[in-house]
């Protein structure tokens, strides 16, 4: 059976394995009963996106804990770090994210966080996971006066509000910004509009009717064309695309120009190097952010280091290295003086910031690093077996290192995810590029079909 947990918590589509109420409800008692010690009264709070399903989710993991002898706060739909940051406040021993972040609504998943805000380690995962899957697995059930009790905390998303607008400098407004703003039809689709508006920007909203059905539906981070289109139209400084659970942000400068999270990373980690508010001089990214990045940061006297794939990795390093900035280019980006975790609306804050105290536009801004063409492919697998066992692909990987050199560079994993193998190739010259990302995906379609 393979590992219940992926690099982003626990997702699948809903009603078969893992996303079955059944497998949920096992889920909330072996992690209740994993973060239950001692006799005092233990707390989880549990958000969601706004996904049909997270009603399902939502009754089984609340069951699962009350069994447990856990108290369950309810939050409703709120982003991934709205929960995180409530954790904290609260002093919950736990929180839980319903949300299948990027993915179309028949998709679900579920994160933890612990009381400091962190995500998991992958052996405290494991350990929850054992406790799931061994059917004659013995509870330590409660008696029945130590059951616990659920109920919904309406205040919730003003905690997130005040908080986020503290991250903001006093004094400092967004007074004759205009903003569009596409909240993917998800978890920040009340409150993210809300902070910007209450700064002084005017904001032309999209993406905040949800359904239940439409969230990440034609819009959000993974279609920034049709935010780009409405900048123009508009004529807007700035555009901000989130995600379904609002971790990750992607912009659109005033000429409706699309910018990843490794530009907007460059423009933030340039900015607090100015300012040697950068630990280390260090910014932590993945194997995913572009050379230029590195390059970029070579040039002002820092470096760029690197994580597997996944904000939860990135965090661990910034964590382990007592680094306070970094991200992935998918636009999830970490600031740890103000979140324990990656945060679509914070990082637009921040870029905001720079951009209001600079007086310059995003469209410059961004000039401070040109990424190097680079090139992504997805490719189906029936099953994920380690490269170094295929030769076709190892032989492959050979030649493009060879032939790319110091100019180039070639990344090859799985998805903790998706049955995907993702094949990234990025070089200075885009024929290389080309080239060898389709003689990569090749080797893929032959070796593992």
């Amino acid at each position: 059976m393979p590992r219940l947990f992926g690099t982003d918590g626990i997702r699948g589509r809903v009603n078969t394995y893992p996303m079955q109420p059944e497998l949920v409800l096992r889920l909330g008692l072996a992690a209740g009963q994993y973060f239950r010690n001692g006799h005092k009264r233990h707390r989880v709070v549990i958000g969601k996106d706004t996904r049909l399903s997270g009603y399902v989710f939502e009754s089984a993991l609340t069951s699962g804990f009350c069994a447990a002898g856990m108290d369950v706060f309810l939050v409703g739909p709120l982003p991934t770090p709205a929960i995180s940051f409530l954790t904290r406040n609260m002093r919950a021993d736990l929180g839980v994210v319903i949300s299948a972040s990027h993915n179309p609504y028949m998709d679900n998943g579920i994160k933890f966080f612990d009381r400091e805000g962190f995500k998991l380690a992958d052996e405290v995962e494991d350990e929850i996971a054992a406790m799931v899957v061994d059917a004659d697995f013995s509870w330590n059930a409660p008696v029945h006066d130590q059951v616990g009790r659920a109920r919904k905390i309406q205040d919730s998303p003003g905690r997130y509000i005040v908080e986020l607008k503290h991250s903001f400098p006093a004094g400092m407004t967004l007074d004759g910004v205009k903003i569009v703003l596409d909240c993917a039809h998800g978890a920040a689709y009340r409150v993210s509009p809300l902070i910007f508006e209450e700064l002084g920007a005017e904001v032309v909203t999209l993406g905040v009717k949800p359904d239940g059905l439409n969230i990440n539906k034609d819009c959000g981070s993974l279609y920034p064309q049709v935010l780009a289109d409405k900048v123009r139209e508009a004529q807007a400084d700035i555009g901000l695309a989130l995600d379904g659970d609002a971790d990750r942000l992607i912009v659109v400068d005033e000429d409706g120009q699309i910018l990843d999270g490794d530009q907007i990373m460059a423009i933030c980690a340039g900015e607090m190097l100015e300012r040697d508010a950068l630990p280390g001089k260090t910014l932590v990214a993945t194997v995913m952010s572009n050379m230029a990045l590195q390059v970029f940061m070579h040039e002002r006297g820092g470096q760029l280091v690197r994580t597997k794939v996944g904000d939860r990795y990135v965090v661990e390093e910034m964590r382990k290295g007592g680094y306070i900035f970094g991200g992935e280019q998918s636009g999830h980006l970490v600031f740890m003086e103000h979140s324990t975790t990656g945060d679509g609306t914070l990082a637009a804050l921040q870029l905001l910031r720079i951009m209001v105290s600079k007086g310059r536009p995003i469209s410059e801004l961004s000039k401070l690093m040109i990424p190097y063409p680079q090139k992504l492919v997805n490719i189906p697998v029936q099953k994920k077996v380690s490269f170094d066992q295929v030769p076709v692909i190892q032989e492959a990987m050979r030649d493009a290192k060879a032939q790319l050199g110091d100019t180039g560079r070639v990344v090859l994993r799985y998805s903790g995810t998706e049955p995907l193998v993702r094949v990234m190739v990025e070089a200075q010259d885009q024929c290389a590029v080309d080239r060898w990302c389709a003689e990569l995906a090749q080797a893929v379609n032959q070796g593992l079909r």
